[in-house]
């Protein structure tokens, strides 16, 4: 006989969760303290469609394809060669059109390994030079949300290696926002018996099989474990709804400081109205800042991506991310080290902080379909007589 399998949290993670489980022929259960699904995969409501972070994800990557293959991923956008004209780095407070030839050079050396133990800004100064290092630090911060030049080489090197691969951008960014992709997980869950309570709280854990999709936090006071803990980006996000220029651009990569401004109607027109533009911004905040003072440096950002924007403002949203941007790895660790996903007594946690390989949100995909795996192994076991 299977076991009844509950999933907490209904997220990305968890709606995943939920189809693989479902997929094998488990009775499934997903509890949503929210009242509405998607957790840190939300969107908010048209005319401006914005997430809470980037819209895009990697084609290349078997998370992806997992989506795709259950038609999931569909429809989404690719990026145009009218949109990549109209991208920019920011260099020395100046906007170019190609990253230093430090840069350059260092990303010629694609199949150098980094260390583990050293931090990105020591290794790769040491072997490109500072201003190299530096830039390249910025480019990575726009997917760790963070200064990357303090975290493990090994881990920015890969990620920087990776979105810069020399083909055609892998990037895909979802119709109509994250929300959208969360619409249809819920409703292909709902096809395959998953049964959904939003607004529900779950406070103790329910016997049977349970996969835990919420935040470290969450999961540490809901499992009574401390050690749940992990380094993860602290970032301010400003997003704008404009009246459309022509002068506008595309994407800014800030190499100074690590964020990014990108205009996501350009490429997913459905985000805003005609003639308007839906702009989001990113930035790392430092030690000790406010989210007022990160907004500032957004702010100088935007000025030199969309001229005149504070005159076209229509709509706008300031917010700070804190333990919620993924997980992060310092030097000497690696993915492996971050929280298992097996927690033991048929219990299992998933999501974008644990011990699972992958870019941002791939990390929840793959995690979550790894604890499906294990607990629909353990739902269908003969039970001992």
């Amino acid at each position: 006989m299977t076991e009844h399998i509950t999933i907490i949290g209904g997220g990305l993670a968890g709606l995943t969760a939920a189809i693989a489980c479902a997929e094998s022929g488990s009775a499934v259960t997903l509890y949503e303290a929210h009242r509405t699904l998607g957790g840190r995969a939300r969107s908010t409501a048209a005319p401006y469609v914005a997430n809470d972070g980037p819209h895009a994800l990697y084609a290349d990557g078997e998370p992806f394809r997992w989506l795709d293959r259950h038609g999931l991923a569909r429809p989404f956008n690719r990026l145009t060669l009218r949109a990549l004209a109209r991208s920019r780095f920011r260099h020395g407070d100046r906007l170019q059109g190609l990253p230093p030839a430090g840069l350059r050079r260092m990303l010629t050396r694609r199949r150098l390994s980094a260390p583990v133990d050293q931090d990105f800004a020591t290794w790769a100064e040491h072997r490109f030079g500072a201003e190299a290092a530096s830039a390249a630090a910025g480019l990575v911060g726009i997917i760790t949300y963070t200064d990357a030049g303090r975290l493990s080489a090994a881990f920015v090197w890969e990620r920087l290696v990776r979105v810069t691969a020399p083909r055609w951008p892998a990037v895909r960014y979802l119709t109509g926002g994250w929300g959208a992709l969360i619409g249809r997980m819920a409703e292909h869950a709902r096809t395959l018996g998953v049964r959904i309570e939003v607004g529900s709280r779950v406070d103790q854990l329910p016997t049977g099989p349970v996969i835990v999709a919420t935040s470290l936090d969450a999961a540490r006071s809901l499992l009574g474990d401390e050690s749940l803990r992990w380094e993860s980006g602290r970032a301010a996000l400003l997003d704008l709804g404009l009246r459309s220029r022509r002068e506008d651009l595309f994407l800014v990569s800030d190499l100074d400081e690590g964020g990014f401004l990108e205009r996501y109607s350009q490429v997913d027109p459905s985000l805003a109205p005609a003639g308007h533009t839906l702009a989001q911004g990113q930035m790392p905040m430092r030690a000790g800042e406010s989210l007022a003072d990160t907004v500032a440096r957004l702010e100088r950002l935007a000025d030199l991506g969309l001229p005149g924007w504070r005159d076209r403002v229509l709509w706008r949203r300031e917010a700070a991310t804190r333990h919620r941007t993924g997980a992060v790895d310092l030097p000497g660790r690696t993915w492996r080290d971050r929280p298992a996903i097996d927690r033991g007594n048929g219990v299992w946690l998933v999501g974008d902080s644990v011990a699972a390989p992958g870019l941002l949100a791939e990390v929840s995909i793959t995690s979550a379909l790894t604890a499906a795996r294990s607990a629909t192994r353990r739902a269908t076991l003969p039970v001992p007589r």
